[in-house]
């Protein structure tokens, strides 16, 4: 297949990074010019034509549509007694969490640049009579703060003017008094990443100089809690540490460090006087702490008191909940809640409606802004095969409330499996194989996986994975190595110098399905975002003999490139590397798609991106659909398509996430020879 690609010249530019040079022929693509905009908007075009050709849109689009009818819920906030949520385009107040209620205010109303209103999050004050929102208009994830009068519905002046760079501090933290809360946003123009603590009350907001580092990019979320007179800051998004506290009960009174001296995890929640928290310093799963707020050396273990000890589970996070706290597990990655009291001693067990995952936050440090707590634990679940719902459970009493039910299941069987990779660790992957496939025969298999920033890829229903299911194909999800299933160990594996372990056990979970005549190579497709698109990147690279398509999303792809972006810089030096360093720059050379791309016989890839991503821009995507476009020696397409309006995914609104799904479904049942748009989910 010849295609008519829009023509992309090239340029005599080379990147130099400690002293380390590497051509990038494609630079002018990072321009958001007339002349890029035309190149991108003609890419788009013939994307969409090659995806949907001999499809129906409407048909592709009704399959993704009634999947998503069963897609994550935003779980409600809980403030003196009543709930708030959103629903549809209000948001709502309720005695009950997802109960009839009263629309506070309508979102449409807030778009004020002309682009759809998103909710990012929502915080009710303490006594529930003020309500925060978050609101992005552009699919970026930036957001500006709103205040609602609950009793009214009323818009409040004085809302501070600070552009959050996105819902991942979770919002604002209100004081316990109700009269002003913390924030953390950025102190210049998003393309800066400066990020600092602001302190609002009514009238003024100022900066809140907190002990966190200097020239810190990191994330720092402030805790506090009803009844208590400590307020703590955590830093870090991926595996928070308290690193400040302060005392609010004295006037005057600054943040002092706490716990500094620490490379783990320390996540919990301010209870009376102490900070009860998961942590995984002295125990790679995860053990419970409490630290004294007053404690003359916080970073001494030895002054913690061991609530609950290391076992065989990972131990993920925990919740306050009237008196008690609820603590959430992984069990070999499916969920599992256990109730425990202040003194650790476990008093209870949720009764999960089967094996799967509570819905919880991408990284740690979001969950920590859990609000007021309520008297019941309510959470949403779901499994690969059966869609979300909502449920509530009160301690000291048995069984389970369901508040919302499944809305669909899928007609298709979950199995289980492992691949061995080179080094003889066994790699875990979950089947979710469509009724009818026979399991004797190679089928359309798509792989999903991440494997990266201790985010754990849970067991859980997602609503575009479940229409490929519904379309014909088997979906394999690959828990890789570097992703948080397993705790602290499996996640350091392959983290920054390690990173290339995760490409090596995505390639042992494709070589063992092939082996086992689970799929073959023209069968086989690959899929995932961000630091999973940029997998999908090196997989195709390195290892095109492998896949039948590959599909990266929102994807980071040319690290050598991202170290001149200040937010990717950030992530680059977290994650990956010292830029600093020649070695260290040479590894990332070996490791970066867009340097990767050389002449070859590729498979079918189709990139997708969106035009206002802060975090992997589109000219990520723009540069290695050029390089690779230019590159490929055989017929498959190589096919880009940068939604307008859309961002990272978490801001994108409905409208748009609908059809960036339709369309690379479309894609996948073309090139994998599915059935296509048949099949209908059915009622639960």
């Amino acid at each position: 297949m010849t295609l008519p690609y829009p023509p992309a010249r090239t340029v005599e530019v080379f990147e130099d990074v400690a002293g380390v040079r590497a051509p990038d022929p494609y630079r002018w693509l990072e321009e958001e010019t007339p002349e890029v905009r035309l190149w991108q908007r003609r890419q788009a075009e013939l994307a969409t034509a090659v995806a949907y050709a001999g499809q129906d849109p409407g048909d592709v689009r009704a399959l993704v549509l009634a999947h998503d009818a069963g897609s994550r819920p935003a779980l409600p906030k809980y403030a003196a007694g009543r709930w708030f949520r959103a629903e549809g385009s209000s948001v709502v107040v309720s005695g009950e969490p997802l109960g009839p209620g009263r629309a506070l205010i309508d979102l449409a109303g807030l778009g004020d640049t002309g682009g759809p209103a998103v909710l990012s999050w929502l915080a009710p004050a303490p006594d529930g009579r003020v309500l925060a929102l978050g609101v992005c208009t552009d699919g970026s994830e930036h957001n500006t703060i709103r205040l609602v009068e609950v009793d009214t519905g009323r818009l409040l002046d004085g809302a501070p003017e600070q552009v959050l760079h996105s819902a991942w501090a979770g919002g604002v933290s209100w004081l316990p008094d109700g009269s002003g809360f913390y924030f953390f946003a950025l102190t210049g123009s998003p393309q800066d990443f400066r990020q600092a603590v602001f302190l609002h009350r009514h009238g003024r907001t100022t900066l809140e100089p907190i002990p966190v580092g200097a020239g810190s990019r990191e994330y720092t979320l402030v805790q506090t809690a009803p009844g208590s007179r400590w307020a703590v800051a955590s830093h870090r998004v991926g595996s928070p540490i308290p690193v400040a506290v302060r005392d609010l009960s004295r006037p005057g009174a600054t943040w002092r460090p706490f716990v500094t001296a620490c490379s783990g995890t320390i996540a919990g929640h301010v209870v009376g006087d102490h900070y009860i928290a998961v942590t995984d310093v002295g125990a790679a799963r995860g053990r419970v702490v409490s630290i004294p707020l007053d404690a003359a050396d916080p970073d001494d273990p030895a002054g913690w008191t061991e609530l609950v000890p290391e076992g065989e589970t990972v131990l993920r996070s925990l919740q306050p909940v009237g008196g008690r706290l609820y603590l959430s597990e992984f069990d070999q990655t499916f969920a599992r809640v256990r109730v425990i009291d202040h003194t650790g001693t476990v008093t209870g067990e949720v009764p999960l409606p089967g094996r799967g995952a509570l819905a919880a936050p991408f990284f740690a440090m979001t969950a920590l802004a859990a609000g007021p707590p309520a008297t019941g634990f309510v959470f949403a679940f779901s499994t690969p095969t059966s869609s979300w719902g909502v449920y509530r459970h009160h301690p000291g009493r048995a069984g389970l409330e369901t508040l919302s039910a499944p809305a669909l299941t899928l007609d298709a069987s979950l199995e289980t499996g492992h691949a061995v990779a080179a080094d003889g660790v066994a790699v875990p992957y979950h089947v979710v194989r469509p009724a009818g496939s026979d399991p004797a025969r190679p089928a359309p298999v798509l792989i999903s996986a991440y494997g990266a920033a201790n985010v754990p890829l849970l067991p859980q229903y997602q609503p575009d994975l479940a229409a490929f299911v519904a379309a014909g194909g088997v979906l394999v999800q690959a828990h890789l190595r570097g992703g948080g299933e397993f705790g602290r160990d499996w996640y350091l594996a392959a983290h920054r110098e390690n990173k290339h372990v995760r490409d090596a056990d995505l390639v042992a979970v494709a070589e063992h399905l092939i082996a086992e005549g689970v799929t073959d190579p023209g069968r086989l497709a690959l899929t995932g975002g961000s630091d999973g698109g940029l997998m999908c990147g090196v997989a195709v690279t390195t290892r095109p003999d492998l896949w039948r398509a590959v599909l990266p999303r929102a994807p980071l792809l040319d690290l050598i490139g991202g170290t001149r972006d200040p937010y990717l810089d950030f992530v680059i030096r977290k994650a990956w590397a010292d830029p600093d360093d020649p070695e260290e720059v040479r590894r990332l050379l070996r490791l970066s798609p867009y340097q990767l791309a050389g002449p070859g016989d590729f498979p079918a890839v189709y990139i997708q991106a969106g035009a206002n991503d802060p975090r992997c821009r589109p000219w990520h995507a723009r540069k290695f659909a050029a390089r690779m476009q230019a590159a490929q020696r055989g017929d498959a397409p190589i096919l880009l398509h940068v939604f307008d309006d859309a961002g990272h995914g978490a801001a994108t609104a409905h409208d748009v996430a609908l059809a960036q799904d339709a369309e690379w479904l479309a894609f996948l049942i073309g090139t994998l020879g599915l059935r296509g748009p048949l099949s209908r989910p059915g009622p639960t």
